[in-house]
Parts: structure tokens; sequence; C-alpha cells
């Protein structure tokens, strides 16, 4: 079985410079949701909103999913300084943007539906999306590591 050839410098600048754009789109875009969920969510303390207070399993999850999507929302904005200098983290690159929306939806909709005491199903999509989070680090760890060529 014929290995593929390996992408022309062009064709790798391009898959790199998508990368770079897509983490950018993905790091803003959800910087500037979960920034305003946690204004939504002080909101919701001002105006004593007891659908939100009275349940603490729920404002627990909330309050999770918007910690949660804040800070992976920076991680990927760090990608866009990391893939430059590490082109082969690229490959992760979709991984961690999948797991940084994963985890917070997780907590999100876990607090949907939920009982007193146990979130609900859709609590799955948090250790999913901490397992993608898992493997991009992995990868780009291991390409951090790996000796460059000719070097």
């Amino acid at each position: 079985m014929a290995q593929k050839p390996a992408p022309t410098a062009p064709a790798a600048q391009a898959a790199l410079e998508t990368a770079i754009r897509a983490q950018l789109r993905y790091g803003t875009s959800a910087l500037l949701l979960f920034l305003l969920g946690g204004l939504s969510l002080e909101f919701l303390h001002l105006i004593k909103a007891p659908w939100y207070l009275d349940h603490h399993l729920r404002r627990e999850l909330w309050v999770l999913g918007h910690a949660h999507g804040a800070l992976l929302a920076l991680l990927n904005l760090v990608w866009v300084v990391v893939l430059p200098r590490l082109p082969a983290a690229a490959r992760g690159a979709w991984a961690l943007r999948w797991g940084a929306a994963l985890v917070p939806a997780g907590f999100l909709l876990g607090g949907i539906g939920n009982g007193e005491s146990d979130p609900s199903l859709a609590i799955i999509a948090t250790p999913i999306g901490a397992a993608l989070l898992v493997f991009a680090l992995f990868d780009t760890a291991r390409a951090a590591w790996r000796r460059p060529a000719g070097g």
C-alpha cells in the first residue's frame, strides 16, 4: 500500500492558515458567547429568578459550563500562537475545538430538565469533550517533543 505523498509547502502552509483561522474564529466567538452567558447568569441573580436560584444543581452546572467555556475559549486562542511554531499541532486542533464545545455544552445542558440531585443525560457530552481535549493536548505534546526534520 503506497503512502500518501507529503503535502507541498504551499499546501501545508494553506492548511496551517486554515487551522489558525478556525481556532481564531472559535476562540473569539466562544469567548464572546460565554462572556454574555456569564452576564446572563449575573442578571438571573440580580432579578432573583427562583427557577435559577432555588435549583442548586442547575446553578452549579451552569456556572461550571460558563467557566469551562470561557477558559477553553482562551485555550483555543493560545493555540493561535502555538500553531505557527508547531505546525504538527494543527492535526489535533479539530479535537481542541470540539472538546472546547462539548465540555461546557454538557454542563449547560445537564442543568436543563434534571432532577434535584442528578444532572440530565446530556452531561455525557462533558467527558466526551474532555477525552477530545486530552487527545488534542497529547498530540500537541508529542509534536513538541519530536525532533524537527534535519535537526
